[in-house]
């Protein structure tokens, strides 16, 4: 057999496995589809699983982080991060760290730290540690990782300008910044939901009233409005309080995109024979709205509520970034990069921008994420 029958073979086998294929697909459940077309997007199935484990991450923060986010040391302020080593004298060994030792530059009178070769930290996992309670509901002192001897000191990423270790700080930050990312969207997807089915479903007057709110809205420069919002709230508020102000101003802004989406999809719907049919069948409006209408765009609303996650993070970010939104003792990435403002600070210690590459990372797998759920949304499309 030459090589043309060969190929010729090779595509007669495809052609008769895609026949094959097509009564499955035509059979096939709505989310059955969604879901062989979304793992045809590599891409997005890698950003979904970086999202899975970044919001496990902030779930399990307190057996992750090995020390709680107050935990200072005085003498290891803008201590360098430790690099971690499994390697000694060629032998593969348990993981350690080298100690620091301080100096003093005699030019600039600056503080400087310096690898002590001769002392070696071991690490090891299901530590024990600082006590904590998870999730208040049991204490226990075992954290993931972390040094053998719970006296000693190990600060991988390096340390803060209070000496307080900027990893468990990290760890500790993705769950506020992720969870305001899920509830505000949550707020945002019912007022999105709630009022562009109102104006796509009844249009007329309603429609005309709601989209004037809505142009007014999004004709509002974004960075003053938050200024302005973030600053009528009390400062000698609860963390809570404001963490749960910051949450509901950035939904009263970011649910306008949603509705426009609502509403689009409604207006096209309303005059779709299945939905006649079910008015002139004596439907009431809710069934026809929840049973037939909103159904028929799951799909294309979890993909838009995918690609707002980042946006709120963002927002979050840059509000406390600025010192509008969230303060400390609140720890989010953003109140975490307040420590890099300052320049002098930066140049002395780089590594105070590290939860901007999560931010980055987080930001980067949502949209990735958002992207693979929209193409997949319209399972036939290609």
């Amino acid at each position: 057999m030459n090589e043309r029958d060969t190929a010729r073979t090779q595509r007669d086998g495809e052609t008769s496995r895609t026949n094959q294929n097509q009564p499955a697909l035509f059979v096939a459940s709505q989310w059955k589809l969604v879901w062989w077309k979304f793992r045809e997007h590599k891409l997005a199935l890698i950003s979904t699983v970086l999202t899975l484990l970044m919001y496990l991450m902030a779930i399990f923060a307190e057996p992750l982080a090995p020390y709680r986010t107050d935990t200072t040391q005085s003498e290891f302020t803008y201590g360098p991060p430790m690099r971690v080593h499994i390697f000694d004298d060629g032998r593969l060994v348990r993981p350690y760290v080298y100690g620091l030792t301080q100096e003093i530059e005699p030019e600039a009178l600056r503080r400087v730290f310096a690898l002590d070769l001769e002392y070696k930290i071991p690490l090891g996992l299901f530590v024990h540690g600082e006590p904590y309670e998870f999730w208040g509901l049991w204490e226990t002192d075992i954290h993931l990782f972390g040094p053998l001897d719970s006296a000693e000191i190990v600060r991988l990423i390096g340390a803060d300008a209070l000496g307080r270790d900027l990893l468990s700080r990290i760890i500790y930050g993705a769950r506020i910044s992720l969870s305001i990312g899920l509830v505000g969207v949550g707020i945002s997807f019912i007022l999105g939901t709630l009022l562009g089915g109102i104006s796509g479903y009844y249009g007329g007057a309603v429609d005309d009233v709601i989209q004037r709110v809505i142009e007014f809205l999004r004709s509002l420069p974004t960075i003053p409005l938050w200024m302005g919002l973030a600053a009528a709230i009390p400062h000698n508020w609860p963390s809570l309080r404001i963490y749960f102000s910051i949450t509901v101003l950035l939904s009263l802004i970011g649910w306008t995109g949603l509705a426009r989406v609502v509403r689009g999809r409604f207006l096209a719907l309303r005059r779709e024979d299945f939905v006649v049919c079910a008015r002139l069948d004596g439907a009431k409006e809710l069934r026809v709205i929840f049973r037939h209408m909103v159904p028929s765009f799951t799909s294309h609303m979890i993909a838009s509520i995918t690609l707002s996650i980042p946006g709120m993070i963002m927002s979050e970010t840059a509000l406390s970034f600025l010192g509008l939104g969230l303060q400390p003792p609140l720890v989010s990435w953003g109140v975490l990069l307040q420590g890099a403002q300052n320049i002098r600070a930066v140049a002395t210690a780089p590594w105070l921008l590290t939860p901007a590459i999560f931010v980055i990372l987080t930001v980067l797998a949502l949209n990735f994420m958002g992207d693979g759920l929209r193409d997949a949304a319209d399972p036939y499309g290609r």
